[in-house]
């Protein structure tokens, strides 16, 4: 497999101290495509061989969120310490809190500023091939394809914050139903109800 390269220049990245924060709803930021386009050059310019992809909301245009770029790092067979690595080289540190990803499948995180902005990055270490790396890929590309989906998860990241649901392991947990139902292509009917929630639910989290 080819390593995805971007066309973006990336002088000065530099990935600094990672502080976990309480889940906030942000609006969807056009910057956040750069910001992971200089990341995912400045992996590969320490191994090549691995392939990098941008995934999760900041990858899907007019999708909020937490605001976390979120790459997934897949590695070849036998190259699963080249890929860390070549995270730790850059600077990003392995994953603290209450129920961290193993270390075989680890999740590395970091900060790094792009025109003045502190942007947070998640880094998902997978192996090529992995069931879990193609549902990432494939439930950031339906949202990119289906603009009513994306209005749909935006409300459901609404509705858990409203509920009181903030810290982040458990704000992750409380999405995994939808974002199993859209891998499994059940979440339609559910759609017209969700994008029709009033205003007042819709802004209740900032």
């Amino acid at each position: 497999m080819l390593a995805a390269r971007y066309s973006c220049d990336h002088p000065g990245v530099k990935v600094e101290r990672y502080a976990a924060k309480l889940a906030r709803y942000f609006p969807y930021d056009p910057e956040a495509p750069w910001v992971a386009a200089r990341l995912i050059d400045a992996i590969l310019d320490y191994r090549s061989t691995l392939y990098v992809d941008h995934i999760g909301s900041t990858a899907v245009p007019g999708c909020g969120g937490k605001g976390i770029i979120d790459l997934l790092v897949t590695y070849p067979a036998g190259a699963f310490f080249v890929a860390r690595e070549a995270l730790d080289r850059l600077g990003f540190q392995p994953q603290s809190g209450p129920e961290p990803f193993p270390e075989s499948r680890p999740m590395r995180v970091g900060v790094t500023t792009y025109r003045g902005k502190a942007y947070r990055v998640h880094a998902h270490v997978i192996r090529s091939g992995d069931r879990e790396a193609q549902n990432l890929i494939k439930f950031r590309d339906r949202l990119r394809a289906d603009a009513e989906l994306v209005q749909a998860y935006r409300v459901e990241k609404l509705s858990i914050l409203s509920s009181g649901i903030t810290a982040s392991t458990e704000y992750s947990k409380a999405k995994s139903d939808f974002i199993r139902a859209v891998l499994g292509e059940s979440v339609r009917p559910r759609i017209e109800s969700m994008t029709r929630a009033p205003a007042s639910r819709l802004f209740t989290a900032r």
